[in-house]
């Protein structure tokens, strides 16, 4: 019996409720109790149809069942890479290929990291709020990759003392108080590189590059150099390269990608090591760039979009 039927018996028996009223007094009592009685008997049934045709309704679909040969259903459709994280992969492989190791930077920092280790003065615009973020807490976050250079001053530390160097790559998201254009974004990456031996020199960086630029556009390019100003360098210089032939480049135009130069002896210091026994040298720049150009790009805030006909090309 249906859940609908069961109910207009339940109607039904509500009329005979007026009944009771027409039998004599001594009758009523039994009469009510045995029309409740049934009253109940129905909600019962129709509660337990009910159970009945739920339970069925939630095990009708068979999920181990194939899909019929003709069923129309959308194709599935994958998820990559975002095109950054490929090409950090790529940037991190080729420094690994030549020695270095591998930290990640924070996301949230301090004002001894992002500034006070790298011999930032106490006046230094870079810590006023109209160039770096702060929270409420007086966090950081940070503005380059740099802010990792004492942790890994100090992390590796033991390898300089024991006799070899320290050699380490940092990649990581910065953040900036920019006006956000097609070449400006306030969220971005960066690579951090770091170098330090007993006899470190401008030149082995200026090597180190010039092989990283060649394995990543894959020819042979020149590079040149520029002085610059980095409080935690000394002295300080920004590399440019030759324009890659990939991007029309016929030996006459030049392109500026990173900053760099001689580890200050004061960060040297801050960690721990002595400037007069080991120097070295660091670089830093954005990843963005270095993929815009490489692709032929020509707005870096389609990296942060989510625009999938973008992503999809990658």
């Amino acid at each position: 019996m249906t859940v609908e039927e069961l109910k207009k018996q339940l109607k039904l028996l509500g009329a005979e409720y007026a009944k009771i009223k027409t039998l004599p007094p001594e009758d009523r009592k039994t009469f009510g109790e045995e029309i409740n009685k049934k009253k109940q008997a129905l909600l019962k049934q129709i509660a337990e149809v009910e159970a009945a045709a739920e339970s069925a309704d939630i095990t009708k679909i068979d999920l181990t069942a194939p899909f019929p040969v003709n069923a129309e259903y959308k194709t599935q459709k994958f998820g990559t890479k975002h095109p950054l994280s490929a090409e950090i992969d790529k940037i991190i492989d080729i420094y690994s290929h030549m020695g270095f190791n591998v930290i990640e930077s924070r996301q949230l920092d301090d004002e001894f990291h992002m500034f006070d280790s790298l011999n930032f003065s106490k006046g230094h615009p870079a810590r006023d709020g109209y160039d770096t973020f702060r929270t409420e807490e007086g966090f950081i976050p940070p503005a380059h990759t740099s802010t990792m250079q004492h942790r890994a001053l100090k992390k590796y530390k033991k390898d300089l003392e024991n006799g070899g160097n320290i050699a380490v790559v940092i990649p990581g998201r910065v953040f900036r108080n920019e006006d956000v254009d097609a070449t400006h974004e306030h969220t971005f990456y960066q690579c951090e590189g770091v170098f330090v031996s007993k006899t470190a020199t401008l030149g082995q960086m200026l090597g180190v590059l010039k092989h990283f630029f060649e394995v990543y556009y894959g020819e042979k390019l020149r590079i040149k150099t520029q002085p610059g100003y980095f409080p935690f360098t000394e002295p300080s210089l920004e590399i440019l390269i030759e324009k890659p032939k990939s991007l029309g480049g016929k030996g006459d135009g030049w392109l500026e990608l990173l900053g760099g130069g001689m580890i200050h002896p004061n960060v040297l210091k801050a960690a721990g090591i002595d400037p007069t026994k080991y120097k070295g040298f660091a670089w830093g720049g954005g990843i963005e760039r270095l993929v815009m150009m490489k692709y032929k790009l020509n707005d870096i805030r389609y990296f942060e979009s989510g625009k999938l006909d973008f992503l999809e090309e990658f």
